[in-house]
């Protein structure tokens, strides 16, 4: 074989040449450094003029925090915090520096941040600082009041805060040390039969409240495993010792839950290392009422590098970047993102241009972060990229020609268009959605004439372009044969009531509600309750055979119902995150696709304009996209939503959000780097090279070299990613990680380089015999052309770009050194820029 030789002589030179061929051409046309010039005869030194002093920032506005305070009873309380903003951007906390007063005497306490009540009524409050005073309106009702104890409102909290029903401490499935909590207090009536009833007279002492066990346990006054978890007299201790002294009563009638959590400041961003920053939390629960629970709230960082938080919600500054701090409290998680940056950087906007809205909304956060984007990529680049992001192919030789030759300054937002209307577009999407639908053959339940069906359906309805609300809405509420009616393979792909549910949820809504199947979810709102309520849309889903043994009918059986794993009681249909709407006499799925798939529900066009967004880039707005929760915010909330916004305004044509995110600025970005930008992976500063999916990348091998594919059910030359069924595969897509469509999530697509990928590229048997089959290198030769002219064809239609001069003067001595044998030398080239670096990413 031709190839063998690469192993000897000097076409060895040009396959170590090749493997290192960079991501981008700019670094080849480098030129050399000039020597340095001889150092002029020393000058005495002149005295330089200062540097005019900057002006000192000036306070833009002043954030008090919260501007509603309602105090219930008198053990109420309320911290204010103070946020003062500057016109460089940054932020200071003030809540030390602050002067609070109340315009009224007599109905609240003013005590340094803290409002206590005194009398009923309601009177202002006033925030002075920097001169600027704020009004913060303040009610008090009963306020010679005591409010009883309560086990759910005053106790329970306390078991989160100090971190007792954890999982790696009472909360796990067995406990610890024979003790048993819920995790994270989903069954706070099993929680108090369990520290009540359990081993009688062990865990609590009516007679001595002090000498009760779980008070000395967590004051560290009897060994525990757990540690001290809080002093004795502090607010903790005595919230349990006061329920101990009343006897340890459960709580009567019904009991307030709680609504809306809030986390104060809203955002920030700190000035260097140590910066502070204290933040506060409000609960509003469902009797109207609110409740400072800064003490009770469970606080979290998701980046310590950047910035922590201790337990009592002061925030410090450590490095440069991004942190979102979280606070739990009851069954919600909220957070706050906030920005560290450099001690006194200087920084200016260069007032990069603006495309779109995209633009204005990515430059705005960058900004904030003082980072400047890169410069826009090459033409060439820009060609290639957006031919394998819309379409998944490489541009021809004759379009490389034409889009470098125009000289239209809307050249680039010409060729999105021409792209959008190509049928590999809707090819491209297609793939995408088979794999969010799991479109693939199931023994005994999906034939695959049923999986052909359903392929051809969602083929139908993209290349008609069918709005996609319509298409969900008429997708889950499907009825009929599977073979009349396609849609309704979905679900016969998934017979499980509560997995159907689970998938709905991650496909369209982007949420991962699993685990609160088990328990409340940790890291985000939703409950058990939540998880059983909406499984309840699918429990009445029918499934019964037809004449053809391949073929079944889906119908709604207006029967059957879901059990909350916990009481076993019956759950109503509920919209997550909505309302619990009227489904008697009504097909449940019907009811909750007409929800689902609108502007009523906040989630759907936020979830598909963050999938189209990852495409795009190789990472979502919200990364991963199927794994949207409070605890793993947007990196640019603004952006998300008005992507969202737009997508609902566009009937949800998803064709014209793709358009503007193509047309952006920020997606023509180069991938070299600035100074300011070359760490950021997460703002879109620059593009990001993203190695071609399985399917793309067996795709443009097949293009290039001209040797067609075959695969099951299509004709010669059909593309992979046309591929129906999700069992259909051979070595290569499974070797780079093309999805099976077993499950819905994203993490199917496995785009990490592997040792077995390199080594089939190398040695394998698809890159060598497509060159051998296609002969790209003999007919042109046969053609009369020279073989520096094939070699810019062969980079052309590889890599969209010619040689550089670097990359010239080695294959000509190469070439030389091979003048007998110009084919194979030629195929080697070949060979060589298939398994480039350059070639397997989209950059």
């Amino acid at each position: 074989m031709w190839r063998h030789r690469l192993l000897t002589g000097s076409v060895l030179s040009l396959v170590i040449f090749a493997s290192g061929l960079s991501l981008s051409a700019a670094d080849e046309k480098t030129p050399a450094k000039p020597e340095p010039a001889k150092p002029a005869p020393a000058k005495p030194a002149e005295a330089k003029p200062a540097a005019p002093a900057k002006p000192a920032p000036k306070l833009v506005k002043l954030n008090v925090y919260p501007t509603d305070i309602q105090l219930t009873t008198s053990r109420d309380r309320q911290s204010v915090i103070a946020q003062a903003v500057f016109d460089n951007g940054l932020t200071h906390d003030v809540t030390s520096q602050i002067q609070l007063k109340a315009a009224q005497p007599g109905i609240v306490r003013v005590e340094k941040n803290m409002v206590y009540p005194d009398n009923d009524g309601e009177t202002d409050v006033i925030a002075s600082f920097g001169g600027v005073d704020v009004k913060l309106h303040s009610k008090v009702v009963q306020g010679k009041v005591d409010r009883p104890i309560s086990f759910n409102l005053d106790v329970m909290p306390t078991f989160m805060r100090a971190g007792c029903n954890t999982g790696s401490c009472h909360g796990a499935a067995r406990g610890k040390d024979g003790f048993r909590l819920s995790l994270f207090g989903f069954d706070p009536k099993g929680d108090y039969n369990r520290l009540t009833r359990e081993l009688s007279g062990r865990r609590i002492n009516l007679s001595l409240p002090h000498e009760s066990l779980v008070l000395e346990k967590a004051t560290g006054a009897v060994p525990h495993t757990g540690g001290k978890l809080y002093e004795k007299d502090s607010e903790h201790y005595n919230a349990t010792l006061r329920w101990l002294q009343a006897g340890a009563p459960y709580d009567a009638g019904e009991i307030p839950t709680v609504t809306k959590v809030e986390i104060y400041p809203e955002g920030g961003v700190l000035d260097g290392k140590d910066t502070t920053q204290q933040v506060s939390v409000l609960a509003h629960y469902s009797d109207g009422t609110t409740r400072d629970v800064t003490t009770l709230a469970f606080f979290s960082s998701n980046n310590d590098n950047s910035a922590t938080i201790t337990k009592d919600g002061l925030i410090t500054a450590n490095n440069r970047g991004e942190a979102f701090i979280m606070a739990r409290f009851d069954t919600h998680t909220v957070g706050s993102h906030f920005v560290v940056l450099p001690k006194g950087l200087d920084f200016e906007w260069p007032n990069v241009p603006e495309h779109n809205y995209v633009d204005t909304l990515i430059h705005n956060k960058l900004k904030k972060l003082r980072v400047i984007p890169s410069e826009l990529c090459s033409d060439a680049e820009f060609l290639r990229r957006a031919s394998l992001d819309i379409c998944g192919i490489m541009p021809s030789i004759e379009e490389f020609n034409t889009f470098v030759a125009d000289k239209d300054p809307k050249k680039r937002e010409k060729l999105v268009d021409q792209l959008l209307n190509r049928k590999e577009f809707v090819e491209m999407w297609v793939m995408k959605w088979s794999e969010l639908l799991q479109i693939r053959t199931v023994n005994n339940r999906i034939s695959y004439k049923s999986a052909l069906l359903y392929y051809n359906w969602l083929q139908e309805r993209i290349a008609t372009n069918v709005p996609i609300d319509k298409m969900v809405q008429e997708l889950l509420g499907s009825t009929g044969g599977t073979f009349a009616n396609a849609a309704t393979n979905y679900y016969e792909n998934e017979r499980d009531t509560l997995k159907v549910s689970e998938n709905v949820a991650q496909v369209f809504m982007g949420m991962r509600i699993q685990c609160a199947q088990c328990h409340n979810h940790p890291f985000d709102r939703w409950t058990m309750d939540d998880y059983y309520s909406f499984a309840a849309f699918f429990s009445q889903v029918g499934r019964k055979g037809s004449e053809d043994p391949r073929e079944s009918i889906i119908y709604n059986r207006g029967s059957g119902e879901v059990r909350h794993a916990v009481d076993n009681r019956v759950m109503q249909p509920k919209f997550l995150g909505g309302a619990q709407p009227d489904t008697r006499g009504k097909d449940r799925r019907v009811v909750l696709s007409n929800w689902l798939a609108s502007s009523e529900n906040p989630y759907f066009a936020a979830n598909l304009s963050n999938i189209v967004w990852a495409h795009f880039f190789g990472k979502g707005i919200i990364n991963e996209v199927d794994d949207v929760r409070v605890s793993n915010p947007p990196v640019n909330p603004e952006l998300l939503n008005e992507l969202a916004k737009r997508f609902t305004d566009y009937n949800y044509d998803f064709k014209k959000l793709v358009r503007d995110i193509c047309t952006s600025r920020t997606y023509q970005l180069s991938t070299q780097t600035n100074p300011s930008n070359e760490r950021d992976l997460t703002n879109f500063s620059h593009a990001q090279p993203r190695r071609l999916r399985a399917e793309i990348l067996l795709d443009c091998i097949s293009q290039v070299t001209s040797a067609p594919n075959k695969f099951r059910g299509l004709p010669l030359g059909a593309r992979a990613v046309q591929i129906a069924d999700g069992n259909t595969s051979n070595y290569f897509l499974t070797t780079f990680g093309r999805a099976k469509r077993d499950t819905v999530c994203s993490c199917e697509v496995r785009m990490e380089p592997s040792l077995s990928q390199a080594l089939h590229l190398l040695n394998g048997d698809t890159v060598n015999q497509k060159i051998v089959q296609g002969k790209f290198v003999e007919s042109r030769l046969k053609a009369g052309k020279k073989p520096l002219e094939v070699i810019d064809e062969m980079y052309i239609t590889c890599l969209s770009r010619k040689p550089t001069d670097k990359e010239y003067s080695s294959l000509v001595q190469v070439l030389d050194e091979n003048k007998k044998d110009e084919t194979n030398t030629l195929n080697d080239v070949f060979w060589s820029l298939l398994n480039s670096r350059e070639f397997i990413f989209n950059h």
